[in-house]
C-alpha cells in the first residue's frame, strides 16, 4: 500500500504567492481534493496522511456511505466515501484515487476523486457558506475558500459535523470517552496509547447500579455457559463452577456479594472473567455496557463517610460522567480478592476439582492465547461465530416448510430430529442481496434465549484459532452493526479480516417472542 506524506504532497503543490510576508501571517494550511467535480479542503491539522484506495471489507448494516473497513498497518480503518455523502454518481477507483486519512477522535479514511494540493489561506480569504446555500447542500461545511490555488471557490469540509450526521455512533462514542462495545469485545488488547491522565475501565450494570472494573484486571468477557456445576455445601454467593476452554473457573454472584435484589441470570447477563496473580474467577453482572476512557480528574475517592470495612471496601472511587449526572462505582479487583466470597469461591472450586478427580483439568496456558471460530462466506466476506456458540451445521433441504402468520424475517422451518427449527436468511437479516439456493449454503443453529434458531449462509468454511491479539473492537457504525458484530480479527500477516458475529443479537424483543410463537 503506497503513502504518501504530507510532505511529499507540500513539495509538489506550487508555492501560493499571496504577497504577505510569511513571518507575520497567520497562513493555515489546508489540503485540496477533488470529489464529484467538485474542490474541497480540509483544515491540514487532522491529516494524517495520504494513502492509495485500500481493499476494503464490507460491514452489513453500516451507513450506505461506508465503503468498509481496511487494514492499515495492523489497525482497522473505517473507509467512508466523500461522493455517497454529497450524492454524486458512483465512480469506480482508478490511480488518481486516494483516500484521506482524518482524525477527529478516531482515524478515518475519506476516499477523493483525486488530491490537488496544499494550500495556504489568510483567514480574511475565508468566508461564510450562505453564499450557495440555495444550489449546494452546505450542512458539512464550514467555510469557503476563494481565489486560491488556481480555484475559483474551494468548499472547507467540516469532518466533525460529518461524523456526527452519518455516524452517530461514532460521534457519540467520542463524546461519552468510550472505545467500543465491550459485550463481546476482547479487553486484552485494547491500545496502550492511553494517556497517563486516563483510565480505561470496563463498565456493566448490576441491580440498575452502574459499577467499573480497571481494564487491565479483565481478562474477558463471556455469556453465561449453558451448565453450571453446583458444589454443595458452597456459601450462596458462590454460583458455582464452569468450564472455559478446557479449565474451571469458580462463578460469584455480584448481586448476593453486596446484598442485592436476588434476579435469575437471563440472555443479557455476562460472566466478567477477573484475574490477580495466577487466580482467576467469573463475575456474574447483568450486563456489560462498554469500555470506558476517563480522565483521572473525574474520578473521585469514596467520601470518607461511606467507606465501609470489612468486606465492603471493594469500591474505593467513584467516576463522574456526563457534568455528574452519571455515577459510576470503581470496584478494586485488590480488594475484590479480598473478599470472602471470592476466597471462598476459589477454595470451591479447587474442592470441585478434587472430587471430580480433575487436577489436571488446567490446559496448556497457551491455549488462552486463541479462539476458535466457525468461520462462514456471505457474498465475498468472511464472518466468524465463537465455536461454543454453534450446536450444529445442516445442509439446507430442498424446500422449507413455510408457516402461516410467521414473522416476515422467518424463511421456513425444518424438522431437526423431530423438533420444529425456524430458518432465517442471514443474509436478509443483515441487509445484504438475497442469494439462490445452492448446495454449498449450510444453516448454522444456534440457541438464541433458549429458542434453536437456524440461519442460512453461503458457506462454511473451517474452524480457525485466531490470537486474541488479533482481535480487536470493530468500528461502531450503529445501533445493531454496534453489538451484533462488535471485534473484528485483523490477521495482517495473511491479509485477512474476518468480521465477528454475536449469535445472541440476532434476534431481540418482539421478535425473539414471535419466534418462540413459531417452535410453539
Amino acid at each position: 500500500m503506497a503513502t504518501e506524506t504530507l510532505e511529499q504532497r507540500v513539495a509538489e503543490s506550487p508555492p501560493q504567492d499571496d504577497g504577505l510576508d510569511n513571518s507575520i501571517s497567520q497562513t493555515r494550511q489546508f489540503v485540496t481534493f477533488i470529489s464529484g467535480g467538485e474542490v474541497f479542503a480540509v483544515d491540514m491539522a487532522p491529516v494524517q496522511e495520504i494513502i492509495r484506495m485500500p481493499d476494503v471489507v464490507r460491514v452489513p448494516m453500516a451507513p450506505a456511505t461506508l465503503n468498509g473497513l481496511a487494514n492499515l498497518r495492523g489497525k482497522v480503518l473505517p473507509i467512508i466515501s466523500l461522493r455517497r455523502l454529497f450524492g454524486f454518481a458512483e465512480q469506480a477507483p482508478d490511480d488518481a484515487t486516494r483516500a484521506v486519512i482524518i482524525d477527529v477522535g478516531q482515524p478515518l479514511g475519506f476516499v477523493v476523486d483525486r488530491v490537488a494540493s496544499v494550500v495556504g489561506v489568510e483567514p480574511h480569504q475565508i468566508e461564510g457558506v450562505g453564499a450557495i446555500r440555495s444550489a449546494v447542500d452546505t450542512d458539512l461545511l464550514s467555510g469557503l475558500i476563494k481565489g486560491v490555488g488556481g480555484h475559483e471557490m474551494i468548499m472547507v469540509l467540516d469532518f466533525a459535523k460529518l461524523i456526527g450526521r452519518e455516524f452517530a455512533q461514532m460521534a457519540s462514542q467520542q463524546q461519552n470517552l468510550g472505545v467500543g462495545s465491550a459485550a463481546t469485545a476482547d479487553l486484552d488488547h485494547v491500545e496502550d496509547d492511553a494517556l497517563s491522565d486516563e483510565l480505561q475501565l470496563v463498565s456493566f450494570n448490576v441491580a440498575e447500579q452502574e459499577y467499573a472494573i480497571a481494564i487491565e484486571d479483565v481478562q474477558e468477557i463471556v455469556q453465561v455457559p449453558e451448565t453450571i456445576i453446583h458444589v454443595p455445601h458452597a456459601a450462596s454467593h458462590v454460583l458455582g463452577v464452569m468450564t472455559l476452554r478446557n479449565r474451571l473457573l469458580p462463578l460469584v454472584c455480584l448481586r448476593r456479594m453486596f446484598g442485592l435484589a436476588e434476579q435469575a441470570l437471563d440472555e443479557k447477563s455476562r460472566i466478567v472473567v477477573l484475574s490477580l496473580g495466577s487466580a482467576s474467577v467469573g463475575v456474574a453482572v447483568d450486563g456489560v455496557s462498554e469500555v470506558l476512557r476517563v480522565a483521572k480528574s473525574c474520578v473521585d475517592a469514596m467520601p470518607a463517610l461511606l467507606a465501609k470495612d470489612g468486606d465492603l471496601t471493594d469500591i474505593s472511587e467513584i467516576c463522574r460522567l456526563d457534568n455528574g449526572k452519571r455515577l459510576v462505582s470503581i470496584i478494586t479487583v485488590g480488594n475484590l480478592f479480598d473478599h470472602s466470597a471470592i476466597k471462598e469461591a476459589l477454595t470451591t472450586m479447587s474442592e470441585a476439582k478434587t472430587e471430580m478427580g480433575q487436577e489436571a483439568v488446567d490446559a496448556d496456558d497457551d491455549q488462552d492465547d486463541d479462539e476458535q471460530v466457525v468461520v462462514f462466506h456471505l457474498d465475498k466476506e468472511e464472518f466468524g461465530v465463537p465455536i461454543h456458540s454453534v450446536q450444529e451445521i445442516v445442509r439446507v433441504p430442498e424446500q422449507l416448510i413455510h408457516v402461516p402468520k410467521a414473522p416476515a424475517f422467518v424463511e421456513g422451518v425444518i424438522n431437526l430430529r423431530g423438533s420444529v427449527l425456524p430458518v432465517i436468511d442471514l443474509r436478509m437479516r443483515l441487509g445484504l442481496p438475497r442469494l439462490e439456493r445452492s448446495d454449498r449454503q449450510r444453516i448454522m443453529v444456534f440457541l438464541i434465549a433458549e429458542v434453536r434458531t437456524g440461519f442460512i449462509v453461503d458457506q462454511v468454511t473451517e474452524v480457525l484459532k485466531i490470537p486474541h491479539a488479533a482481535i480487536e473492537p470493530s468500528p461502531r457504525l450503529s445501533n445493531s452493526q454496534g453489538k451484533i458484530l462488535a471485534r473484528m480479527a485483523n490477521m495482517e500477516k495473511q491479509k485477512r479480516m474476518v468480521q465477528l458475529l454475536e449469535p445472541a443479537y440476532l434476534i431481540e424483543g418482539d421478535e425473539l417472542e414471535s419466534l418462540s410463537g413459531v417452535t410453539a
